[in-house]
């Protein structure tokens, strides 16, 4: 298998992960409650400002994400993945202990196990890319 095709499942689903981080920033920042409570957060502060700093640290995140996968930065992909898991486990912590609903636990948890597991697989592609050359 040529090298470009080994790595361009790499590449899309780290543009997957990130794309979709980056819609849910958009959907915080344009129906703020909704996606709150979508991602078990039923009760909010007092006006949607949380939700704006939610939905611009996703957008930015998930930004991130689309551009080390494109630019095969795969250090640095596998690095964000792999930091997401405990962002994500934390997250479903926080809904569990707040009696969120278990589709938005089982979403947080999830996203954590597929972070987990396409990082492990963007570090050993870094690793086989340095063996190379």
């Amino acid at each position: 298998m040529a090298e470009g095709t080994k790595a361009s499942h790499l590449v899309w689903l780290g543009v997957f992960a990130g794309a979709l981080l980056f819609v849910i920033g958009v959907r915080f920042l344009l129906v703020p409650y909704d996606a709150a409570f979508t991602f078990g957060l039923s009760e909010a502060p007092q006006g949607p400002a949380l939700h704006y700093v939610i939905g611009l640290r996703d957008l930015w995140l998930g930004a991130l994400a689309v551009l080390f996968a494109l630019l095969r930065e795969w250090r640095a992909l596998a690095l964000w993945l792999l930091t997401g898991v405990l962002v994500c486990w934390a997250d479903a912590l926080i809904v569990l202990t707040n009696n969120g609903p278990p589709l938005a636990i089982a979403f947080h948890t999830g996203a954590g196990v597929f972070c987990l597991v396409l990082g492990l697989a963007v570090w050993r592609r870094r690793a086989d890319r340095e063996k190379v050359g």
